[in-house]
C-alpha cells in the first residue's frame, strides 16, 4: 500500500504527490495491487458534477483542470502495465453512470438557480472507454446524432456492456447467477447482448 518505494521515474510518470492524497497517487495504488494479484480494483473520482461549472470559462474554474488531472495519470498506467506485461489480462473500464448534456442548462427560478452555463444529467449518449483484457484495440463502437446529444448507431444498453465486461472476465452473463429472495438472478436479468466487436 505504500507508493513512496516507487522509483522517481515512476512518480514523474504518473503525476504522484506522495504524502498527500491525489486521484494520480491512487492509481499508482492500483497498479501495485494489480501486480500482486488483486482480481478488482476500483477508483473513484468526484467532482465531475458540475450543473455549476461555467462550461465557457471551464479553464479557469476547474473542468480542463479536472480533466488534466486524471490524464496523466490514467495514461501512466496503460503505458506501465503494458510494460511490465500485465495490460492484456487486465481489463480496464472508465467510464460513470451517466453522461452530460452537450448544451448549457440556463439558470431558471427551481431548477439550479444560481447556477451558471452548467450541463444537465445525459443517459441517451455518453462515452466510455476500454482497454487491455481482450478489448480491440483502437476500436470504436456507436455513434451520437449530431449534437452528440443522444446515441442513434450501435447503441449500447448498460446490461449489454455489463454482459461484455463478463464476457472479457471469463463468466458467461447468462448462467452467472447470485441466490436472493430464494431463486437465482442473473446480473444482467433478462437482458444483455455481448457487443462482439469489441472483443479482440
Amino acid at each position: 500500500m505504500n507508493i513512496n518505494d516507487e522509483p522517481a521515474y515512476i512518480h514523474e510518470m504518473y503525476g504522484t504527490q506522495p504524502g498527500t492524497t491525489s486521484f494520480a497517487n491512487n492509481v499508482l495504488l492500483a497498479r501495485k495491487l494489480v501486480e500482486k494479484g488483486v482480481r478488482f480494483v476500483q477508483l473513484f473520482d468526484w467532482g465531475w458534477d458540475s450543473h455549476g461549472t461555467d462550461v465557457k470559462n471551464a479553464v479557469d474554474i476547474g473542468l480542463v483542470n479536472k480533466c488534466r488531472s486524471i490524464d496523466k495519470p490514467i495514461t501512466a498506467l496503460l503505458l506501465d502495465l503494458k510494460q511490465r506485461g500485465l495490460l492484456d489480462e487486465t481489463l480496464i473500464v472508465w467510464g460513470g453512470e451517466f453522461g452530460r448534456t452537450p448544451v448549457v442548462e440556463l439558470p431558471t427560478a427551481g431548477a439550479n438557480q444560481g447556477k451558471i452555463n452548467g450541463r444537465d444529467h445525459n443517459h441517451y449518449g455518453f462515452t466510455m472507454w476500454m482497454a487491455g483484457g481482450g478489448v480491440k484495440p483502437g476500436h470504436v463502437h456507436g455513434e451520437s446524432d449530431e449534437f452528440g446529444f443522444k446515441a442513434v448507431k450501435d447503441v449500447v444498453h448498460v446490461h449489454d456492456l455489463h454482459a461484455t465486461i463478463l464476457r472479457l472476465l471469463g463468466f458467461n452473463h447468462e448462467e452467472f447467477t447470485f441466490r436472493s429472495s430464494g431463486r437465482d438472478f442473473r446480473l444482467t436479468d433478462v437482458h444483455g447482448k455481448i457487443v462482439q466487436s469489441l472483443i479482440a
